[in-house]
C-alpha cells in the first residue's frame, strides 16, 4: 500500500463500515518516536523535501524532520527564515 520508505510503511490498518454500507480501509493513528535532531536555521526558500535532500540526498525523507519537531503541521516547520529546528541524524 505504501512504498518502503513512508511513515506509514508497516502501519497496521483498519477497516469500517459506514452508515450507508460502505467499506473503508483507513491507516491506523502513527505514534511518532522521539527523534532527537542538531539544531538547524531555517533558510530562505527552504521545504521539507529541500531540506531532506541537503541532508540525506533524499528529498522523500522529509518526514523525518517533522517527526523530530513538535508542530502539528509539518509546513509550519519552514515558514520563518531563521527559526531553528531539530533536523535528525540520517
Amino acid at each position: 500500500m505504501f512504498l518502503r520508505n513512508s511513515r506509514y510503511s508497516g502501519v497496521p490498518t483498519i477497516t469500517a463500515t459506514g452508515p450507508d454500507g460502505q467499506t473503508v480501509t483507513a491507516v491506523r493513528l502513527r505514534v511518532v518516536p522521539e527523534t532527537p535532531g542538531r539544531p538547524t536555521l531555517v533558510r530562505s526558500g527552504d521545504k521539507l523535501d529541500v531540506m531532506s535532500d541537503r541532508y540525506y540526498r533524499d528529498g522523500t525523507r522529509g518526514w523525518h524532520i517533522a517527526d523530530a519537531n513538535s508542530e502539528l503541521e509539518a509546513n509550519t516547520l519552514v515558514r520563518r527564515d531563521g527559526r531553528v529546528i531539530a533536523v535528525p541524524e540520517r
